[in-house]
């Protein structure tokens, strides 16, 4: 079970130093307070790594994505971002929005939600721009790193990591046009509600911003003011909106109160947003969806064919009709009431696991009636990953446990990653909010 010979080695090493499973999560919660962060107070029991072969390869596999994804409005749409956004199932509100800060150059930031089949790892789903979650993952590298046996063996196997917070701020920096030596105020805007919980959070990464030279203000929406030709909180003149607040935020009722204004502003130029809300659209499953069907497979180029092939698992909007699964035509509810237990119906847009059914979790009438409610709506049913598991440190020797990774691209490549690891073998409760602890990574530079 173990993916590679760096992981390999590092289970020999910790067997014959006799480490007992909770010997980093004590070392890691001594060196820093990982509460108010992405890893909600939880760390797994050792880090995941990546041989040099294996990050290359992701590194263009998801470069390769980026650049098909970013392509999809001309090379299906005519380059209407509107026509786009709207066979993806975004309401004319949302349309809207995305068309009036729409970005010219698509962020590079995003972080892909993969697993890994014992081949190749294969894309749950992909988030991209300034919402992605887990930035701050770079904290449990450097708290592992208190620990003599992984600082030994990160020297002794040519080890690295990637610091993605310091990543974000030259990207935040970069493609808010803030010019060199300017010290801009960025308010980093959730909404309302979730704004409550995630506080905290936001606090956190904004301190490590600060250590950076970057001042950002968490807020809410409720909090700006757009007035004198600007954006203002607190009295103090925004340059730059971080945005935290989702794509589908903007379906509530009070969403033209809260968004319309600061969209406004943006749009005069008044002030920056970082990042404009196409980004999402861009990451939405509907656009997943129209990368993996065969049919637009002639508008890709090679190296993004290769890399699609490789990640992509089948994917497909909700509609009646024939369509091509494995180089045959079938019917579309013919095929998906046979094969529930290894499909998943997700909605195209929503974000932390909502809305999601796992055909393998349900029966065949229930299933059956999650399908027909989604039939011409905003969803996709893609086929089932099934990952390979990885051995972990736990109480009476090594235990199997699946792993989702969430790799980070930034404007480099490859940023880094932050990794959910579960005892749940069948996937059903891989998320933080159900359980699963989390972990970072380290990479192999060059080949040992």
């Amino acid at each position: 079970m173990s993916r590679n010979k760096v992981t390999e080695r590092y289970l020999e090493e910790i067997t014959r130093r006799g480490m007992g499973a909770d010997e980093l999560p004590v070392a890691a919660h001594r060196s820093v307070d990982l509460g108010p962060s992405s890893y909600n107070g939880r760390c797994s029991t050792r880090p995941v790594f990546l041989d040099s072969q294996e990050r290359l390869r992701l590194e263009d596999d998801l470069g390769n994505l980026h650049s098909a994804l970013i392509a999809l409005p001309e090379r299906l749409f005519g380059g209407d971002l509107g026509a786009f956004a709207r066979a993806a199932g975004m309401t004319e509100a949302q349309v809207t929005a995305i068309l009036r800060t729409q970005s010219q150059t698509p962020t590079r930031l995003g972080r892909a939600d993969l697993y890994h089949d014992g081949e190749d790892f294969r894309l749950m789903e992909l988030n991209m721009g300034s919402t992605v979650g887990g930035l701050d993952n770079s904290m449990l590298n450097r708290a592992f790193l208190t620990h003599p046996a992984v600082t030994e063996f990160v020297d002794a196997n040519g080890l690295s990591y990637v610091d993605t917070m310091a990543e974000l701020a030259g990207m935040l920096l970069t493609e808010s046009g803030v010019a060199a030596g300017e010290r801009p105020l960025i308010a980093a805007a959730d909404w309302p509600a979730s704004f409550e919980t995630l506080e905290p959070q936001l606090r956190t990464s904004a301190a490590q911003l600060g250590e950076l030279g970057i001042e950002v203000i968490p807020c809410h929406l409720g909090q700006l003011q757009v007035k004198d030709g600007g954006v203002w909180l607190d009295g103090r003149h925004v340059d730059v909106v971080y945005r935290v607040f989702m794509i589908e935020d903007l379906l509530a009722p009070e969403a033209p109160e809260l968004v319309d204004p600061v969209l406004r502003a943006a749009e005069r130029g008044e002030v920056a947003i970082f990042c404009p809300m196409d980004t999402e659209l861009y990451g939405s499953k509907a656009a997943l969806a129209m990368l993996s069907d065969e049919e637009h497979r002639h508008l890709h180029h090679e190296a993004e064919l290769a890399s699609l092939d490789r990640l992509l698992p089948w994917t497909r909007m909700v509609r009646d009709g024939s369509v091509t699964v494995d180089g045959e035509r079938v019917d579309f509810r013919e095929f998906t009431t046979a094969e529930r237990e290894n499909l998943v119906l997700k909605p195209t847009m929503m974000h932390g696991g909502l809305g999601v059914v796992l055909g393998w979790t349900v029966d065949a009438d229930e299933w059956g009636r999650q399908l027909a409610a989604a039939t011409d709506g905003p969803y996709v049913v893609q086929r089932r990953i099934r990952a390979v598991p990885e051995l972990f440190p736990a109480d009476g020797g090594l235990r199997p446990t699946l792993l989702n990774w969430g790799v980070f691209t930034v404007a480099s490549g490859y940023g880094g990653a932050i990794v959910r690891a579960s005892t749940d073998l069948d996937g059903s409760t891989l998320n933080s909010a159900a359980g699963a602890a989390l972990t970072c990574c380290f990479h192999e530079d060059t080949a040992q």
